[in-house]
């Protein structure tokens, strides 16, 4: 990946490059009246510490919110059919979905109540949500100690294991193809008019000084950082969440539901008599930026506990890897901050999804291309998640957030 860019405007830069910043940008390339350049400035193209990286590469459409929901069967839709939305390109591959489900178990009424409510907006939505008694869970799932569930809840349509590497690979490889310009540089400075009013250029560490039409902060946990340099508070941080891959001495009968234990801990089937887990500690500051450090004792004194109680079987395991990544948390009510700014009128966010943005990552992409070349949604009426409702103290209450 270059370092410089080619020219000296673009007609849209967008700082990161990670799944948000290159859904986007392929997304743009998708509208036929936009004939500009496009810069994708990313700080770092290994991806290493990207949160992209670091998941559990799972969708769901058990949220509380109608339009979360509708964001994850577009997704579903997207992954299943990616040949087509990518032109019928005979390299790209046919992909589905391990649908396994998810199933969150409820330990008391107030909770129960929770999942009821959400699972009639899932289902006015079309989704296959299915609430189950205790006796439900341990005839479906006999490993599961159940004696302290009330209820649960799983939908095993479309929710599940994707290949989301495979569409993050080939977004940013089409993209290219139809003109995308990728640097492996950081933008330093965002720099705006007199009145304050728009960006005018903005400064990559090289030292070039790019003009440009519009901006999207695509930054994942630098989100923050990144509006700062447009003096813009944005309420996003870095939260540290641990994840662990272990293999049972006693492998499952049957494949395990990505489970949302009560206690915040969760695991999933990962295949081959392996399991991923994942889980935070029970104070969840922000941390810094480059803080990918692990914390043995939450595994040991706190989650491997959680699991042996909650499956038995899990009682004698070996943990294979593990790591350390970030939500790009958003404080302020854990759901997206997309649009423009209310004062900076092209400064554009795609931020803040606090655990959940690789599966909207194709519909944010789209909505935020469909918002930046015309001016308004095409698709999916996004609105509500605009950065305004920051301004306006309007949170977004979205009950199912892990």
């Amino acid at each position: 990946m270059n370092q410089t860019p080619a020219h000296s405007t673009y007609d849209i830069v967008i700082i990161g490059g990670a799944i948000m910043g290159a859904s986007a940008a392929w997304f743009i390339t998708e509208q036929k009246e936009f004939k500009g350049r496009v810069l994708v400035v990313e700080k770092d193209p290994s991806y290493e510490n990207a949160s992209t990286m670091h998941t559990n590469s799972c969708m769901r459409q058990q949220f509380s919110t109608p339009l979360n929901v509708r964001i994850s069967q577009f997704a579903a839709d997207f992954v299943k059919n990616l040949p087509r939305y990518m032109g019928n390109d005979e390299r790209v591959p046919e992909l589905t979905i391990r649908s396994f489900g998810y199933m969150y178990l409820a330990d008391n009424e107030a909770f129960a109540n929770v999942l009821r409510d959400n699972q009639k907006i899932q289902l006015a939505e079309g989704a296959a949500t299915q609430l189950m008694t205790a006796d439900e869970i341990k005839r479906a799932y006999p490993f599961y100690n159940v004696d302290d569930i009330v209820l649960g809840s799983i939908n095993l349509v479309d929710e599940g294991f994707w290949d989301a590497t495979a569409v993050f690979d080939w977004w940013r490889k089409s993209a290219r193809e139809r003109g995308v310009e990728y640097v492996s540089n950081e933008v330093v400075a965002i720099n705006k008019n007199k009145a304050g009013t728009r960006v005018e250029t903005v400064t990559l560490k090289s030292g070039e000084v790019i003009s440009c039409g519009k901006v999207l902060n695509a930054s994942g946990p630098r989100a923050a950082r990144t509006s700062a340099m447009a003096g813009i508070d944005i309420p996003v941080e870095p939260r540290k969440r641990f994840s662990w891959i272990f293999a049972a001495e006693k492998p499952l009968d049957r494949d395990l539901p990505l489970t949302i234990d009560p206690s915040g801990v969760h695991v999933r089937e990962n295949g081959g008599g392996t399991y991923q887990c994942g889980g935070h500690s029970d104070i969840d500051p922000g941390v810094e930026f480059d803080d990918f450090a692990m914390d043995h004792e939450i595994w040991q004194n706190h989650v491997w506990p959680i699991l042996a109680t909650r499956i038995p079987q899990f009682e004698a395991i070996k943990v294979q890897s593990e790591w350390a990544g970030h939500y790009a948390y958003n404080t302020f009510d854990h759901n997206a901050i997309l649009g423009p700014h209310t004062e900076i009128e092209n400064f554009y966010f795609l931020n803040g999804f606090s655990g959940h943005g690789l599966q909207q990552s194709p519909a944010m992409g789209r909505g935020t291309a469909e918002l930046m070349v015309h001016g308004e949604y095409r698709s999916l009426d996004m609105s509500l998640f605009h950065f305004d409702r920051i301004v306006n103290n309007k949170p977004i209450i979205e009950k199912a957030v892990i």
